[in-house]
C-alpha cells in the first residue's frame, strides 16, 4: 500500500482511520516508535531463577530463600533474569460510552489502534497477546498467541460488538483474572466510567494474581475541555436521564469533578504500581503510545495525562 499524507497528519486518528487496514496502522505506529527489538518495554517482572547472592540490608525480605537459610543458617536473595518470552493481555472496554466521540472518531475506535498498535509491539517480539473485550459481562476472550492473525482478531471482535451500558468493572476484571493461565503484562483501555473503589478493585485483583498492569484511558477532547456553548441537551449512553442545560452554567463545576475524578484514579494507581495515562483521542497514536513505552522506561516517575 502506498500512501502519501502530510508529516504532520500522518498519525492523526481520523487519518489512520480512514486507511482501512488494522495491522498496516499498527506496524506505522510502531515503526515510527523505533523500539528496540531486544527488549520489550512492556516487561516488568521476572521469573526464572538465575542464582543466589548474599543478603545485604535494604533487599527484600520476601527474595531470602529460607530454604538455604534452613540448611546453612546464613542469608542469600534469589536473583531471577527476565522471561524469553512472555505474554501480554490487552483488556478493551466496549461499553456504550466508550462510543462517544466529537470528531470521526470514536473512543472505541482509539481503543481498537491502541490495541492493536501494542499487540504489533509485542509481536514484533516474539511474544505472545491475548485479547479480551468487555462491558457489562466479558463478551470475548481470546488466549494469548503469537501470530499477527491476534491483529486481524482484535479488528473482528470489535467490529462485531454490540456495545450496552457497563455496570461496574471490577465484576469483568475479576472473571478475566480467572481465565489468565500465567502472569501477564495486562493493559486495560477503557475510559473508567465507574466508581474509582469498583475500578481500584478489579485492577488489585490483577495486581495481588501478579500480573504487571498499565491503564490506559481514551477520553474525548470535548469531555476534558467541555467546550459547548449555549443550551445543549446531553443524551446518556449508559442509561441516564437527558440532560437539557445552559453549559456556561455547569462548565466550572464539570471540569473541577472531572479534574478530581482524574487525580484520585492518577493517585489510587500509583499507590498500587500501575501505570496510569489519560489519553486525548485528537492526539495522534505514536504521541500516545509513545507516552506509554517512555513511562514503562522509566518506572517509577509520576503518572501524567496525554491531554494537550
Amino acid at each position: 500500500m502506498s500512501v502519501h499524507l502530510p508529516e504532520t497528519q500522518y498519525l492523526d486518528p481520523e487519518v489512520l482511520q480512514k486507511l482501512g487496514d488494522l495491522e498496516w496502522v499498527a506496524r506505522e505506529v510502531v515503526e515510527g516508535l523505533r523500539v528496540g527489538s531486544h527488549r520489550s518495554p512492556l516487561r516488568g517482572f521476572s521469573t526464572e531463577f538465575a542464582h543466589h547472592r548474599q543478603y545485604s540490608p535494604g533487599d527484600p525480605i520476601r527474595s531470602i530463600d529460607w530454604r538455604v537459610y534452613g540448611r546453612t543458617e546464613k542469608y542469600f536473595t534469589k536473583l531471577y533474569e527476565a522471561e524469553t518470552n512472555f505474554d501480554c493481555h490487552i483488556l478493551v472496554d466496549s461499553s456504550a460510552s466508550m462510543t462517544y466521540g466529537s470528531g470521526k472518531v470514536s473512543k472505541l475506535e482509539y481503543a481498537k489502534f491502541l490495541a492493536a498498535s501494542i499487540a504489533y509491539m509485542v509481536l514484533k517480539q516474539r511474544d505472545s497477546v491475548g485479547l479480551s473485550v468487555f462491558d457489562s459481562e466479558v463478551r470475548a476472550y481470546m488466549p494469548p498467541r503469537s501470530s499477527m492473525s491476534v491483529i486481524l482478531e482484535i479488528d473482528r471482535l470489535l467490529r462485531v460488538t454490540k456495545p450496552i451500558p457497563k455496570t461496574t468493572i471490577a465484576r469483568q476484571l475479576h472473571d478475566i483474572a480467572l481465565l489468565m493461565r500465567r502472569r501477564s503484562f495486562v493493559v486495560l483501555i477503557s475510559d473508567l466510567f465507574s466508581d474509582v473503589d469498583d475500578i481500584m478493585a478489579g485492577l488489585d485483583h490483577l495486581k495481588f494474581d501478579g500480573h504487571n498492569v498499565v491503564v490506559v484511558q481514551p477520553l474525548d477532547s470535548h469531555e476534558l475541555e467541555f467546550p459547548f456553548k449555549g443550551t445543549w441537551r446531553f443524551e446518556g449512553l449508559e442509561g441516564e436521564e437527558p440532560l437539557t442545560t445552559q453549559t456556561e452554567r455547569m462548565r466550572e463545576s464539570y471540569l473541577a469533578d472531572l479534574n478530581a475524578f482524574l487525580d484520585n484514579l492518577s493517585a489510587r494507581c500509583a499507590g498500587s504500581h500501575i501505570d496510569y495515562t489519560v489519553a486525548n483521542t485528537k492526539l495522534p497514536l505514536d504521541a500516545v503510545l509513545s507516552e506509554i513505552v517512555l513511562k514503562r522506561q522509566n518506572l517509577g516517575a509520576p503518572p501524567a495525562r496525554a491531554r494537550s
